[in-house]
C-alpha cells in the first residue's frame, strides 16, 4: 500500500478544504442547522458545480467523476473536519452505491445523473433495529427483515395499480428533506417476509414526513411515514434473484430480487460506509485538537501559557497520537474497501476513529475551561458527532466483536480452549 496521496487526491483535498473555509463557518454552520432542510443548498449547488462532490464516487457514464471509495473517504475527511451539514453522508454514501449495484439501467440512468449533479438528494429508509444491522457492521444481517414483527416496520404489497407501501421509519438520515426514499420494506407476508427495496418519491401522495430532534443537529433525522403509497421496486422485476430462491410474484407473473441479495448488497456496503464515516471522524478529531492546541498557546494562567505545562502537553500528545493511528486505520480501510481485497476492516477503523473524536472532543472541552462546556462553543459539537455516530453505527465494542466474528476469532479461540 503507498500511503502517499496522489496529485488528484492531494487537489480534492486542497479544492474542498478552501471552499469549505469560504464557506461553511462556524456561523455558518450553525445557520444551515436551523433551517428546514437541515444543510444550507447553496453551498450543497457550489459542492457539486465546482467540485462534483456528489458523484465523486459515480462512474462517468452515469455523470459522475468515475473516483473510488479511497477519494471519497478523503473528500469526507475535509467535510469532518468542520461538521459540514449536507445530504452527503445520507445520498451519496448510503443510497447511490445501492442504486448502483441493484437498480436496472434504466433506473441508474434516471436517477444517477441527477444525484451526481446535486439536483436530486436520496436517503436510505431502513426499518428495524437500527441502520448498523442492516450493514452487517455490529452482527450479522443474515435475518434482517424489514419490519419488528407482525405490524412492525414497512410492508409492500402487489396490487391491481402495483407495490403499496405502509409503514414508518422512525430515523432516517436526511428522511424529512430528501428528494428520494429508498425503502426498504418486507414482502410476502410474516411467515415468508423478504426484505425489498423500493424507490418512493419524497413528495409522493401518502408520505408523511417530519424533522426529529438530534443528538448531533449536524446529521438531520426525519420520521417517515408511508400511508399506502406507491412504490416502485429497485431492480429488475423479471430477474430470478438469487440462484436456488425462490422469489416472490411480481407484476404479470415477474419475480423480484430475493431478500438475500438486499441483505448481501447491504452487508457489501458496510466496510465503505464505515471507511468513510471513519475519514470523517479523523477530520473532526483532527479540527479539535488543532483549535485546542491554538487555544492553549494563548490561555494564561499563573503569568504562562497553559500548553506549557507538561501535564497539558501529556494529554495533548496522547490525543495526537491517537487522532494519527485513527487516520492511517481509516485510510487503510478505505483502500482495502477501494479495491475489495478483502472485508472486515471497516468496523474497526470507524471503531477507532469515534474513540480518537470523542477522546479529543472530551479534552478540547476540559482545556478550553469554563467556555468550552458552554453551548455557544463548538467543542461540544464535536463531542456529540462522536456520541452520535456511536448510536446510529454501533459503539466500538460492537464493531470490533462483528469483526472478529467475521475473522474466525472467537472459533478459532473455542478450539483452543477445547
Amino acid at each position: 500500500m503507498d500511503t502517499r496521496l496522489t496529485a488528484e487526491q492531494g487537489e480534492i483535498r486542497r479544492s474542498l478544504r478552501e471552499l469549505l473555509h469560504a464557506r461553511c463557518g462556524p456561523a455558518e454552520s450553525r445557520a444551515a442547522v436551523g433551517t428546514p432542510a437541515g444543510y444550507d443548498p447553496l453551498l450543497w449547488a457550489a459542492l457539486a458545480e465546482r467540485l462534483g462532490l456528489p458523484g465523486l464516487a459515480l462512474p462517468e457514464r452515469y455523470g459522475g467523476v468515475g473516483c473510488s471509495v479511497t477519494e471519497l473517504a478523503l473528500a469526507c475527511e475535509e467535510t469532518g473536519r468542520v461538521l459540514a451539514p449536507s445530504p452527503l453522508l445520507a445520498t451519496c454514501v448510503l443510497t447511490a452505491p445501492l442504486v448502483l449495484a441493484l437498480g436496472t439501467e434504466a433506473q441508474r440512468a434516471r436517477l444517477l445523473p441527477r444525484i451526481a449533479g446535486g439536483t436530486l438528494t436520496a436517503a436510505l429508509a431502513v426499518p428495524g433495529p437500527d441502520l448498523a444491522t442492516a450493514l452487517a457492521l455490529t452482527g450479522g444481517n443474515g435475518g434482517y427483515v424489514a419490519g419488528g414483527g407482525r405490524a412492525g416496520g414497512v410492508q409492500a404489497r402487489h396490487g391491481p395499480g402495483g407495490w403499496r407501501l405502509y409503514g414508518q421509519v422512525d430515523q432516517v438520515l436526511d428522511g424529512h428533506s430528501a428528494g428520494l426514499l429508498l425503502v426498504a420494506a418486507h414482502t410476502g407476508g410474516y411467515a415468508r417476509a423478504r426484505t425489498r427495496l423500493f424507490l418512493v418519491e419524497g413528495d409522493a401522495a401518502g408520505v408523511v414526513r417530519t424533522r426529529r430532534t438530534a443528538l448531533d443537529a449536524t446529521r438531520p433525522q426525519g420520521l417517515v411515514q408511508l400511508r399506502d403509497v406507491c412504490g416502485e421496486p429497485l431492480g429488475p422485476e423479471g430477474s430470478e434473484g438469487s440462484e436456488g430462491s425462490e422469489g416472490s410474484e411480481g407484476p404479470e407473473g415477474g419475480r423480484l430480487t430475493e431478500g438475500a441479495d438486499v441483505r448481501a448488497a447491504f452487508a457489501a456496503l458496510g466496510d465503505p460506509v464505515a471507511a468513510v464515516l471513519a475519514a470523517e471522524a479523523v477530520g473532526a478529531a483532527d479540527r479539535v485538537l488543532e483549535r485546542t492546541v491554538a487555544y492553549v498557546g494563548q490561555r494564561e494562567q499563573f503569568g504562562r501559557p497553559v500548553g506549557s505545562f507538561q501535564a497539558v502537553k501529556h494529554r495533548l500528545a496522547e490525543v495526537y497520537v491517537g487522532v494519527q493511528a485513527a487516520r492511517s486505520a481509516a485510510y487503510y480501510a478505505a483502500w482495502v474497501a477501494a479495491g475489495g481485497a478483502g472485508e472486515g476492516f471497516g468496523g474497526p477503523a470507524l471503531a477507532q476513529a469515534l474513540e480518537a473524536l470523542r477522546s479529543a472532543a472530551a479534552e478540547g472541552i476540559q482545556l478550553h475551561g469554563g467556555i468550552g462546556f458552554t453551548w455557544e462553543h463548538d467543542a461540544h459539537l464535536y463531542f456529540k458527532r462522536a456520541a452520535g455516530d456511536e448510536l446510529l453505527f454501533g459503539p466500538g465494542h460492537r464493531l470490533r466483536g462483528r469483526a472478529a466474528e467475521r475473522a474466525g476469532l472467537f472459533a478459532a479461540a473455542g478450539r483452543a480452549g477445547a
